[in-house]
C-alpha cells in the first residue's frame, strides 16, 4: 500500500456533502486496502472455510452499489453483477475472477450510484427496494451503503495484513 491519498470527510458541512464524502471515503478505502497486489494475493482466503478475500469483497462491493442505486432507483429488475438470481453470496467466490474484472464492475457501479445521487434533486427521493417490496429514501440508502463499507473495510484491514502484514489506515 502506498501513502494514503485518500480525501477526508469535512469537519464542517451540510448532511448531503458529508454523507457523500463518507461514503466516497470508505470507497477509497477499500480500494486503497487492495493497492499493489496481484490477483493471486487479492484472491487470498481468510481461513477455511470461509471464501472471503479482498477481491471477494470489491465484488459483493458492486452488488451491494447496483442493489442498493441501480434497482432502488433505476431498474427494479436490473440483474446482479456476479449472479443470476439474488444471491450475495455469490460475489465473495473470486476464485476464477481478476482485479480487473473485479475493479471494473465495482468502478462502473460507484460511478453509477454517484450519478443518482448527484442527480436526486435531495436525499428525499424515494426508490423502491424490490427485495423488501418498500419504498426507501436516498438518505437511508447512503447510510446502509455506507455502513456496509463500514462493516466490510474492517474486514479488509485484516484480509491485507493476512497477505503481506500491511496495517494501518
Amino acid at each position: 500500500m502506498s501513502g494514503d491519498k485518500r480525501r477526508g470527510p469535512p469537519s464542517m458541512g451540510g448532511e448531503r456533502e458529508t454523507l457523500r464524502a463518507f461514503l466516497d471515503y470508505h470507497r477509497a478505502t477499500l480500494a486503497m486496502k487492495c493497492e499493489g497486489l496481484t490477483d493471486e494475493e487479492l484472491r487470498q482466503r481468510s481461513m477455511p472455510p470461509s471464501t472471503l478475500s479482498l477481491l471477494g469483497l470489491v465484488r459483493h462491493m458492486a452488488e451491494v452499489e447496483r442493489a442498493w442505486f441501480r434497482r432502488v432507483f433505476e431498474d427494479h429488475d436490473a440483474p446482479m453483477v456476479w449472479s443470476d438470481t439474488i444471491d450475495f453470496q455469490a460475489a465473495y467466490d473470486a476464485s476464477a475472477s481478476t482485479g480487473a474484472e473485479a475493479f471494473a464492475a465495482w468502478e462502473a457501479e460507484v460511478e453509477n450510484s454517484r450519478r443518482v445521487e448527484r442527480e436526486a434533486e435531495s436525499l428525499d427521493l424515494v426508490g423502491h427496494q424490490p427485495r423488501w417490496s418498500e419504498e426507501v429514501s436516498l438518505r437511508m440508502v447512503m447510510v446502509h451503503v455506507l455502513l456496509e463499507y463500514g462493516r466490510h473495510n474492517g474486514h479488509a484491514d485484516f484480509l491485507r495484513e493476512g497477505v503481506d502484514g500491511t496495517v494501518g489506515a
